[in-house]
């Protein structure tokens, strides 16, 4: 529910979810940056909502964020012929004998073969929900949700590219707005960053079969980050990242929030305004407090088990 403005009854939930491989889930509530998985060091003052809100420009705010950051090399899965090896597999029929160990077969009288890993360029691929609950700001912070994520897209982007590997990004709400391609070059920046600008959030999420749309038309294996406020039906969005799984896809899931969304720290009667769809609601926040916060804890949890 994006607060001050009213979503749907998500009273419908299913209360089982069916298991997904480990997603890390980053639950992000303004001003801070708080969740699980993270790898690198940095420092907290380029994640300062009100310093970025003055800096005028993804790309400059992009910048800020990752100097301090660290990164490192990335092992892909896949093997190859490459410099290091990393380990025998047993000779069968039509295998190459250019990678017989004849060390081996000397030792053993069988025959070996070598296999490699190697170093590979890691390809990420941003799906940013750009639905009219994402432009939700309460008076606490300087950014609406869309905006943070927005930077956090930005970011990952600069900090992808100048690792010299590729990023490409979609775009949602109902509908897939934009979709570009992953490319290593220097100047796909300015495309992400153009692409970001031009989102509109006015319209309703479906988040899950976006999801089952993207894992069919990304044609590799792509590290998949979701940044979204997840306000859909959990089985479905826990449905479609798993369809990603399935097509051998990595996942991590930017979960951002609004404080207010957390803390409904509202106390006067209240006009909680409709989106997506959903009409006005003049309340007293007293007479729903427990239960939205009932009904959202429950929903986290939904969420979060699904991850795991």
């Amino acid at each position: 529910m994006a607060l001050g403005n009213r979503r749907g009854s998500k009273s419908n939930r299913p209360s089982r979810i069916n298991s997904l491989s480990y997603v890390p889930l980053l639950l992000i509530i303004f001003p801070n940056l708080n969740g699980i998985s993270v790898n690198v060091e940095t420092d907290s003052s380029y994640l300062d909502l009100e310093v970025l809100s003055r800096i005028k420009g993804l790309d400059l705010q992009a910048r800020l964020i990752v100097e301090g950051y660290v990164s490192g090399m990335h092992r892909s899965p896949y093997h190859g012929v490459s410099v290091e090896f990393a380990e025998h597999r047993e000779y069968v029929p039509g295998d190459d004998l250019r990678h017989v160990d004849w060390k081996v077969w000397g030792r053993s009288d069988k025959y070996y073969l070598k296999q490699y890993e190697e170093e590979t360029n890691l390809i990420v691929h941003m799906a940013l929900d750009t639905s009219e609950s994402m432009r939700y700001r309460s008076t606490q912070v300087s950014m609406s949700k869309l905006q943070y994520a927005e930077c956090v897209v930005a970011s990952l982007a600069y900090l992808t590219l100048q690792q010299q590997d590729s990023v490409g990004l979609t775009t949602f709400d109902e509908e897939i707005r934009k979709h570009i391609r992953a490319s290593s070059n220097a100047s796909h920046l300015n495309q992400l960053i153009h692409a970001l600008e031009q989102s509109v959030p006015e319209q309703k999420s479906t988040i899950g079969p976006i999801l089952h749309t993207l894992a069919e038309r990304l044609a590799h294996r792509e590290l998949v980050i979701i940044l979204s406020d997840l306000f859909d039906n959990p089985a479905s969005l826990i449905s479609g990242m798993q369809h990603l799984r399935h097509r051998k896809h990595d996942v991590i899931v930017f979960h951002v929030m609004d404080p207010a969304e957390i803390e409904f720290p509202f106390q006067e009667h209240t006009l909680f305004r409709g989106m997506e769809g959903h009409p006005d609601l003049l309340a007293n926040p007293a007479t729903l407090r427990a239960a939205y916060q009932t009904e959202l804890d429950q929903f986290l949890k939904e969420v979060r088990k699904g991850c795991q």
